[in-house]
């Protein structure tokens, strides 16, 4: 195996550690740097969620490879701005779980959508997880530091994801990646319904 693959495994063994389900809301600390990079790795919708993102993007190419991950990440900061303003935003934690399915479902039938459309719906799903972390984030220069960290941990993901379907692609095994996607439908409706 080469290093990417290595690296990829490694990424997917963090994942699978049991973890609670939802990584939110008042769940662990959320005023330091460190806080904010783990946090994204305790809740399988956000991990299902952001490493989706970085398999649709491998799948459509080009420029959506840096624009839907930038996207996801920019719109997610919003979305903690929004959440540490006590702003509300209806339906977030529908919204995150939706996020798991639809983004699932869009890497499953590896859907082409245009760049800006593809974009619009990854940005709509960060604004809920963002927000949802946003309001348990301390109004001091550490909550600051907790987003930096959960940003960086969110393009990490979106790297993982990125990785592993550009190596699976590359070994001609585009139908792993889209049974990923169906994979994480499967996590999402499981997370709905309270399953897992």
């Amino acid at each position: 195996m080469n290093r990417l693959t290595h690296l990829v495994l490694a990424i997917a063994a963090i994942a699978i550690i049991p973890h609670s389900a939802f990584a939110h809301v008042g769940i662990g600390a959320t005023a330091s740097f460190i806080a904010g990079l783990e946090h994204p790795f305790s809740g399988l919708d956000h991990i299902a969620a952001m490493v989706a993102v970085g398999l649709w993007a491998a799948l459509k190419g080009g420029r959506a490879l840096w624009l839907w991950p930038v996207a996801f990440v920019s719109a997610m900061l919003c979305g903690g701005a929004l959440g540490m303003a006590y702003v509300a935003v209806p339906f977030v934690e529908p919204g995150i779980l939706a996020s798991v399915v639809v983004l699932g479902l869009l890497v499953a039938l590896a859907a082409d959508l245009p760049l800006p459309v593809g974009a619009a719906i990854i940005a709509m799903f960060a604004i809920f997880h963002g927000h949802a972390h946003g309001t348990e984030v301390a109004e001091t220069m550490n909550g600051a530091k907790y987003m930096a960290g959960f940003a960086l941990s969110t393009a990490m993901l979106h790297l993982a994801g990125i990785a592993a379907a550009l190596s699976l692609a590359h070994q001609g095994r585009t139908t792993a990646i889209r049974a990923t996607g169906a994979a994480c439908v499967v996590l999402g409706l499981a997370l709905a319904v309270g399953v897992v």
